[in-house]
């Protein structure tokens, strides 16, 4: 379950109450630690009220009891993302890396890694841009002239040594020679 998480943030989460290995609620808050805003729904055959509180103060928005019909399913999920917007385009991630852009946070798997300013913004636009190719012209424009201050070019290959230090030398970030960077999903 964690690999889906890493490569492909939902809109929504359905969760199984009652889950194989447990209660759903410990899968909620793992969610939660990971991921604070991403809209919940729990799935759930039980009548018990205690439950459904309890799932509630383990952060799911809302819940589902089954035996249900897909109409009430779907404006459920329809309400709950009217209320809580696209929480999906808060995270961007390639394989472990990934950055919450609220929090303007970077991980890599889960440990937080602390970068700079320009560090985060050049992580930023190549996550953004995930699966092309970002050229080192692009990269110098954007996140230094736009800020008023010109750099040559080495400036953007010690910062890229840097940011891939911190982040462990990711292989999911690609230098394409003499052309630019590109974040690319290992499959």
């Amino acid at each position: 379950m964690t690999f889906t998480f890493e490569h492909h943030i939902p809109s929504v989460a359905l969760i199984d109450w009652n889950m194989p290995d447990g209660k759903g609620d410990d899968f909620c808050k793992w969610l939660r630690c990971k991921w604070a805003e991403l809209p919940v729904i729990f799935l759930t055959v039980r009548d018990d009220t205690s439950d459904i509180i309890s799932g509630f103060e383990n952060g799911a928005d809302d819940y589902v009891t089954k035996p249900f019909e897909l109409e009430v399913l779907h404006s459920r999920i329809c309400a709950l993302l009217r209320r809580t917007g696209n929480v999906q385009s808060q995270y961007l991630s390639c394989g472990l890396v990934s950055i919450d852009k609220n929090r303007m946070a970077v991980f890599y798997g889960e440990e937080e890694i602390s970068v700079s300013q320009t560090e985060y913004q050049l992580l930023e636009l190549l996550l953004l841009n995930k699966g092309k190719t970002v050229t080192r012209e692009r990269l110098l424009t954007q996140i230094w002239d736009n800020n008023g201050n010109y750099v040559n070019d080495n400036t953007l290959t010690v910062t890229m040594k840097r940011l891939r230090e911190k982040l462990h030398h990711p292989s999911c970030l690609k230098t394409i020679r003499s052309f630019g960077y590109r974040m690319e999903e290992e499959i």
